[in-house]
């Protein structure tokens, strides 16, 4: 058996599409050969024992991938070759070097190593190398775990911290920065196992905002806080961004006073910056709470309250 290593960035559909192209060259010789024989063979040449074993390892690293929060730090390291290994090969970064400093991204993470480390939001005072505190938020923190510890790194157990609702586990770089990979207790594991838990039939919540004038709601989500129309007439809006969607409803005697709720956004600061610019009343910048989240709230012209929160290390 070959044993080819799976490249880092492959994805299913080219190794599909490389599965379909063996299977023409195995028809010239064995015409009624089927696809399932090619993707065994597929499998088999870069050191799986099946397709499904192979396709397992791709779903791995797409989950663990799904890293929910952005993050941007400065981590001072006293050995940077050794640092970079172990961004690299252990926890799976990619890394951009630039002579005597490097960056490590996994996806909307990046990591600037170096000599000099800073604490978020504060670049008056640096920070020592292993003082640095990082967490990344992960859609599958067992298959996050999982796929360090075949990598060669010591990951933690998966412990629950019930004050931020989250299962996460703990690991150490080589100058003893800690970061934490966490999952939200809300977000659950996608396995046939966790689905069975999951109620059946919720799928998304539709905010209802009461107005005296909806129409004028309507053009003022639309041109200040950057909401699409999905649905317009005289006593409602139906209005989008990216995926969420709210219902702008006439105030009547049964549904009076204002509404609220709380959208997690993926960059908080920026999407304040950009309300700003538009004319949005905001209550103030963006605040990082010791719960875990940074968050600024707008006010509509009714009255009606949006908070915008973002998770942070």
């Amino acid at each position: 058996m070959s044993n080819f290593k799976l490249p880092e960035h492959s994805s299913l559909e080219y190794l599909r599409k490389l599965a379909k192209t063996r299977l023409q060259q195995m028809r010239q010789a064995e015409p009624d050969a089927k696809l399932a024989a090619a993707q065994l063979l597929i499998a088999r040449e870069h050191g799986f024992t099946s397709w499904r074993a192979l396709k397992a390892q791709l779903d791995s690293r797409r989950t663990r991938r799904q890293i929910a929060s952005p993050a941007m730090r400065y981590i001072a390291v006293a050995d940077l070759d050794r640092t970079i290994m172990f961004y690299r090969d252990v926890l799976g970064f990619q890394i951009r070097q630039h002579d005597d400093e490097a960056e490590a991204v996994l996806g909307p993470v990046r990591v600037r190593l170096g000599k000099v480390g800073y604490s978020p939001g504060d670049w008056s005072t640096t920070r020592p190398a292993g003082s640095a505190i990082l967490f990344l938020e992960t859609g599958n923190v067992e298959a996050t775990q999982a796929e360090v510890r075949r990598r060669g790194g010591a990951p933690s157990e998966i412990e629950k911290v019930n004050w931020i609702k989250m299962r996460m586990f703990e690991i150490r770089d080589p100058d003893g920065n800690v970061l934490w990979f966490g999952q939200s207790y809300h977000e659950q594991t996608d396995s046939p196992s966790r689905r069975k838990l999951q109620p059946r039939g919720l799928r998304q919540a539709l905010p209802e905002l009461p107005f005296d004038d909806v129409a004028a709601a309507v053009a003022y989500y639309r041109d200040v806080l950057g909401f699409r129309i999905n649905y317009q007439q005289d006593d409602l809006g139906v209005m989008y961004r990216d995926a969420i969607t709210i219902l702008l409803i006439r105030r009547t005697d049964h549904h009076k006073g204002i509404g609220s709720f709380e959208v997690y956004v993926e960059d908080a600061d920026a999407l304040y910056e950009e309300l700003l610019a538009k004319g949005a009343k905001l209550d103030g910048p963006p605040v990082s709470h010791p719960w875990g989240l940074r968050d600024f709230r707008v006010v509509d012209p009714e009255g009606n309250r949006i908070t915008f929160a973002q998770t942070f290390e």
